[in-house]
């Protein structure tokens, strides 16, 4: 008689038991969930961070070329001869820097990252063709400047960053039209 006194307070146990452990397995799977998610939340934040520097870079080295050739809204120039081996150093730079993005990046942020960097190329091919022409390279700045913008909000988007992204530069640059106009 005194085991079955005391079953529903062994029972009681029993249960207390498998809920605390339960409860424990949960909440510790969350955190582990929750810390991994943040991991790699920082490191799509680098990564893209160090991906919009490279590309960045690349295209500062095409500008200053470009500045060399006459086209406009550039200064710094920067003779071929010099900047073409700098170009395919930063070329190279980018495409080690790409592997990462593929790697860590959303589908969406990848697209929007291959999008900004074709338009850049398209800007160095101006370069490497030596030609003036400033209708086509304020196009291409344009187009590389959007390309960049939907680059950067879809980055955002995978990161949860909330908000509209700052808003874009205008190429020409808007100082530049009103002293020029």
């Amino acid at each position: 008689m005194a085991l079955l006194d005391q079953l529903p307070a062994l029972i009681g146990v029993v249960v207390g038991s498998l809920g605390s452990y339960a409860v424990q397995t949960l909440t510790e799977r969350r955190r582990w969930t929750r810390q991994r998610q943040e991991r790699w939340d920082e490191k799509r934040f680098e990564t893209y961070g160090r991906y919009a520097n490279a590309l960045k870079a690349q295209l500062r080295v095409t500008q200053r070329i470009g500045a060399s050739l006459g086209f406009a809204d550039v200064a710094d120039p920067l003779a071929p001869a010099e900047g073409l081996p700098m170009l395919a150093d930063a070329e190279s730079h980018r495409a080690t820097e790409w592997e990462s993005v593929l790697l860590v990046g959303d589908a969406a942020t990848v697209a929007a990252a291959r999008h900004w960097h074709e338009t850049i190329w398209t800007v160095e091919l101006l370069v490497r063709e030596g030609t003036v022409d400033g209708e086509r390279w304020t196009k291409a700045h344009r187009l590389a400047s959007a390309a960049r913008d939907a680059f950067y909000e879809s980055a955002r988007s995978d990161l949860g960053i909330g908000g509209a992204p700052p808003p874009s530069g205008q190429w020409p640059r808007r100082w530049q039209a009103e002293l020029s106009g």
